[in-house]
């Protein structure tokens, strides 16, 4: 929770800083799955399926992410009530309150699935990457409840592990450095 103190600004930074990281690690995680699709199609075809997929990616994700950073501006400005009439109009109101009251647990609800989607494409890419990773989640298909369910469960443990390595990794660095 924020207090009077907390600088806006620096703390706007810090969000925006993340959001470029999140980005940076989801789209290196489409560039590989675009590159694994195509690995034994020619370099041109692989040329023009990562370069479609980044313009596709680029223009929805991006597209979709602008939307929803203005609905909460697009929530005020129906709930500010601002017309020419005398009377107010309550539906927008009541509709632009309604958006404002949704738009934390829509962000909330985005960070979580959206993280949880990383590590799940992340072990992903991990385990289809590496053969002895791969045969043990194929193995593991057969005896976690289903081989859909087994497979992402192995996915969201692979990843889980792996970010948990990374992080453990950039601390380390950072304690090293200092």
């Amino acid at each position: 929770m924020l207090d009077n103190s907390t600088d806006m600004a620096e703390f706007e930074k810090i969000k925006i800083k993340g959001a470029i990281r999140t980005d940076f690690i989801l789209s290196a995680e489409i560039i590989v799955i675009s590159l694994g699709t195509t690995a034994n199609a020619p370099f041109v075809t692989q040329a023009l399926v990562v370069s479609l997929t980044a313009i596709a990616m680029t223009v929805g994700v991006y597209g979709l992410v602008a939307g929803i950073v203005k609905l909460d501006e697009f929530g005020l400005y129906l709930a500010k009530n601002e017309t020419q009439e005398q009377k107010p109009n309550l539906i927008k109101q009541s509709v632009g309150n309604s958006i404002l009251a949704f738009c934390p647990w829509l962000m909330k609800g985005l960070s979580f699935s959206g993280t949880l989607a990383m590590f799940l494409v992340g072990g992903g890419i991990i385990a289809h990457g590496i053969p002895v990773i791969h045969h043990a989640v194929e193995a593991a298909k057969v005896w976690l409840f289903s081989p859909t369910i087994g497979a992402l469960i192995a996915n969201l443990v692979i990843g889980l592990v792996a970010g948990g390595i990374c992080l453990l990794a950039i601390n380390g660095v950072k304690a090293l450095r200092q």
